[in-house]
């Protein structure tokens, strides 16, 4: 593990320290598991995007149909 030095203002420290308390944690693991799941939705979301990009393109219609026009589908 490796420590860290943070700087909150008053009002947010407070409020970490009453969001610890309550969830029976300390503000450093509190934060650690925070970052945990941020670093593993943004790699979630690379992969994803690389998946995505790593696809050949494809049609969006087969020929002989047509998507319904504007006023088909506004229809009042």
């Amino acid at each position: 593990m490796k420590n860290v030095t943070i700087t909150l203002d008053e009002e947010t420290a407070r409020w970490a320290r009453v969001y610890a308390a309550q969830h029976d944690t300390s503000i450093s693991r509190l934060l650690g598991e925070m970052l945990r799941e941020k670093r593993r939705r943004e790699e979630d979301y690379h992969s994803a995007r690389q998946y995505y990009l790593s696809e050949p393109p494809r049609k969006l219609k087969e020929s002989g149909k047509s998507y319904p026009k504007r006023e088909e589908l506004y229809e009042r």
